[in-house]
């Protein structure tokens, strides 16, 4: 039942997803005007602001002026539902649910915005770090200092990268790897890692295909998000099975 529910809750936050992801950097508001078609600014109709099911129905088109809406947004929507769903399964009514919703929900809109034009924006990082900071110590009040640590130690870590590599991680990268740790704690050195690694392939692959050059420059922040997934989900069962690994070995 309750997993239902945060499908269904999923999907609408994600529909308001796709609307921070193209408002915010583009320095608009995202309450005020309502949800209109960006060519035509004709207001979306309810009818027509259903999440997947009106993007099907209008077969992907704005019903007034017939522009192609970007298959981008039933993704967000269906990838925000599904993700609510699996926080409902793996930690049911707890503190931890409403940390980990908040967290998926700002790695989707920062791996949208990063997507779309290499940002990570302040007005997201910031209060979405205070957020988890505040969550995490509700949660756990006598290790509050381990968030705090956590979130100071990796933005340190990915700020000495940024300094030797110029050219390959931004500020943006070192702030978000700061609100992961607020989020996961000591887990946010395994989203990094996992970000990193997930990077790597990616990027080599694109190479390989000849998509992109070596010294292109990569979303960082996407990868990280992907990573910031993972170990919310199952990031103390694979550092226990690393521990495991490396004990028998």
């Amino acid at each position: 039942m309750i997993v239902g529910i945060a499908v269904i809750f999923g999907l609408l936050i994600g529909s308001f997803l796709n609307v921070v992801i193209y408002r915010v950097p583009n320095h608009q508001s995202i309450v005020w005007p309502a949800s209109h078609c960006p060519a035509c600014k004709a207001a979306i109709a309810p009818r027509d602001n259903i999440p997947i099911v009106s993007y099907i129905l209008l077969r992907g088109r704005c019903r007034n002026c017939g522009t192609h809406i970007s298959a981008r947004y039933p993704a967000v929507e269906a990838l925000t539902g599904i993700l609510f769903g699996i926080a409902a399964y793996e930690f049911g009514l707890s503190l931890r649910i409403v940390s980990a919703l908040v967290l998926i929900a700002v790695l989707i809109v920062l791996s949208g915005t990063d997507l779309d034009h290499r940002l990570l924006p302040n007005v997201i990082v910031g209060p979405a770090a205070l957020i988890g900071f505040i969550l995490s110590v509700i949660e756990s009040p006598s290790w509050w200092w381990i968030y705090l640590v956590s979130a100071v130690g990796v933005a340190g870590f990915l700020f000495v990268l940024a300094l030797v590599y110029p050219g390959g991680m931004g500020m943006g990268d070192v702030k978000m790897g700061g609100m992961l740790g607020t989020f996961l704690g000591p887990y946010a050195a395994l989203a990094v890692f996992l970000g990193a690694l997930c990077g790597a392939l990616i990027g080599g692959l694109l190479m390989a295909a000849g998509r992109i050059r070596r010294r292109s420059a990569l979303p960082f922040g996407v990868f990280m998000a992907v990573g910031g997934i993972v170990a919310l989900f199952v990031g103390p069962g694979l550092w226990q099975a690393y521990l495991r690994l490396i004990g028998g070995a």
